[in-house]
């Protein structure tokens, strides 16, 4: 099914993920709308479509961009630090469940027919069986998780009652940039494991922190599912081009279904970067897994989807090639 001439909006388009899928999006003849409050986002990053720089939390724009008429909308926009949300749960269930809310409402009164949906593996809390299916119980330990498990229920009961079809895709750990360095992860004060160890080994950060090295897995580090953000972009490709063919609704793990452990990790940046890492052990962080891993099997065979930046030392060049341009421009 081709997307071409499709008219799309992207929700926190000028993010991490949003960025790549909106240029993937452009790539395949979508006419795409970032629709970005940039509060974490950057103009810059908006390499195809046009961009409104709005907050999801203003209806009364929202209902007007919706109304000039699309196909579907791709909903990125979130906030998505967990230890930010324990301690500000408020703003979790406003911004990104109540907000979330307000857009499927305004999708269905505006006959938006399909909607693809950022969710996360946060939903499964700590899972008692791994690789982790989409038929794993829902305990999220955590208002971000909870947060988004909310959306996902509304999202679901909207589409009973005659609402969108939709997409959720439920990520596991996001990595590695645009191979050509054009946009890659520029959030402030970013924890993700691989972006942290390339910005130390880059000089942005002094060291960083192994939080926990007694976990029952083989080198006593937590194992985790990393996925290069070009095939998870390209996941959400597929699933719009699923939609728009007929396809049925669908919540879908994306991962390769494989984990590397967090010394495993930091030893890859090692060998990419040729920088000695200064890592400080510190002790397990609170509802952290020893290991969370996809089963994408069903991602793989419903959207006949194929990875192809399945390789750790890849992805972690991705995101220091990245990390290398990116300081330049900042020093601009």
């Amino acid at each position: 099914m081709t997307l071409k001439g499709m008219r799309v909006l992207v929700t926190g388009g000028a993010g991490y993920i949003g960025s790549h899928v909106a240029r993937q999006l452009g790539e395949q003849g979508c006419e795409v709308v970032v629709y970005d409050n940039l509060s974490t986002g950057h103009a810059w990053a908006v390499l195809n479509g046009d961009l409104i720089e709005a907050d999801l939390a203003d209806t009364k724009r929202l209902c007007s961009v919706l109304a000039t008429g699309f196909d579907a909308v791709l909903h990125f926009a979130a906030n998505i630090v967990v230890p930010e949300s324990v301690a500000n749960p408020l703003k979790y269930y406003e911004n990104n469940t109540l907000n979330s809310f307000h857009l499927w409402r305004l999708c269905s009164e505006n006959n938006i027919k399909h909607v693809v949906f950022s969710s996360t593996a946060a939903v499964y809390g700590v899972p008692k069986v791994t690789p982790v299916s989409e038929e794993a119980p829902l305990a999220p330990i955590n208002p971000y998780g909870a947060s988004k498990m909310m959306s996902e229920r509304i999202l679901l009961d909207l589409e009973y009652s005659g609402g969108p079809s939709f997409v959720s895709l439920r990520y596991f750990n996001v990595a590695g940039a645009d191979p050509e360095a054009r946009i890659g992860q520029a959030t402030p004060h970013a924890t993700h494991l691989i972006k942290v160890a390339c910005e130390v080994a880059a000089g942005l950060r002094s060291g960083m922190t192994i939080f926990g090295s007694d976990y029952p897995t083989p080198d006593g580090t937590c194992v985790r599912d990393y996925i290069h953000v070009e095939d998870l972009a390209a996941a959400h490709i597929a699933a719009l081009e699923h939609l728009s063919g007929g396809g049925a609704s669908q919540v879908l793990n994306c991962g390769y279904g494989r984990g590397y452990s967090v010394k495993e990790v930091l030893d890859a940046v090692r060998r990419v970067t040729g920088s000695d890492l200064p890592v400080l052990e510190g002790p397990r962080r609170p509802g952290d897994p020893a290991e969370l891993v996809a089963d994408s099997r069903r991602l793989r065979t419903v959207l006949n989807w194929s990875p192809q930046w399945d390789d750790l030392e890849a992805i972690v060049a991705t995101a220091w090639r990245w990390e290398r341009f990116y300081a330049t421009k900042r020093a601009q």
